[in-house]
């Protein structure tokens, strides 16, 4: 099996692959708190994870993750003023993401695919994408592709029903729950220590934000919901289901790789 990762590759190999078609899928995360029972990474590990297992489906390749990530909002992460969480601007953000577009499609890679771990940078990624297409077609480059997507929007709602039964608290106050602990109890378990895990009910918040936050409605792990009932079974599940998911969405969005 050929490696994915472009950082392990030399520069003809890597250039071999992209005259061939390969497509490129870029990690994009962040390094945000994630409670009191696990490191401050698994934004930027699993989608790296995942991108990995969908290049091997797909004949692809894997850029070195972008590790940095917008703000850490209230209602989604706990909020930016959790310590440890390390944040870009929003300007920087999409100057970053379009830099590393931008170099790519000077390579010759012409698809590309950002597989986003930290619902925050949605936005960003989006701006980004889209000042890098602008400046392609000035360059004369029209034929440069790329696609946006967030590995949780891939799990199905019988992989949901398997694991929370009748008590999915929604993709929003997922944070340091449920789904992203039996990742990595399954892909990183050196990084996770369940007797730390704080088990309270899923974070309440009214329908509107605070500027400056309210730090007082960010329950006191940093966790949205508890991850109690995690475990690396699901885990394993888990990452099954998203990797064929998206590995099927992009044979289906792009040409395959020759």
């Amino acid at each position: 099996m050929e490696k994915v990762r472009i950082s392990d590759l030399a520069w003809p190999d890597y250039a071999r692959r992209v005259k061939d078609g390969a497509m490129v899928l870029v990690p994009v995360g962040a390094l945000e708190q994630h409670g009191p029972h696990m490191s401050m990474n698994p934004d930027v590990l699993l989608p790296t994870a995942i991108a990995e297992r969908v290049a091997g489906n797909i004949g692809g390749l894997v850029a070195p993750a972008i590790a940095y990530g917008y703000k850490s909002q209230q209602q989604s992460g706990g909020g930016n003023h959790m310590p440890g969480n390390t944040s870009l601007d929003g300007q920087t953000m999409i100057c970053l993401v379009r830099d590393v577009l931008r170099e790519l499609a000077r390579h010759g890679v012409r698809q590309v695919v950002l597989v986003n771990g930290h619902y925050e940078n949605s936005m960003f990624l989006t701006e980004g994408v889209d000042l890098c297409l602008r400046e392609l077609r000035w360059s004369g480059i029209h034929d440069f592709r790329c696609i946006i997507l967030s590995y949780w929007d891939f799990i199905d709602e019988a992989t949901i029903r398997t694991i929370y039964a009748d008590d999915f608290p929604g993709w929003a106050v997922e944070h340091g729950g449920v789904l992203e602990t039996s990742l990595m109890l399954h892909l990183h378990p050196d990084l996770v220590n369940m007797d730390l895990v704080q088990d309270h009910p899923p974070a309440r918040f009214p329908p509107y934000d605070h500027f400056p936050v309210r730090p007082e409605l960010t329950p006191p792990s940093g966790c949205l919901s508890s991850a109690r009932r995690a475990t690396a079974e699901y885990g394993e599940l888990l990452l099954k289901v998203a990797v064929e998911g998206i590995s099927t969405a992009l044979r289906d969005a792009f040409e395959p790789a020759r």
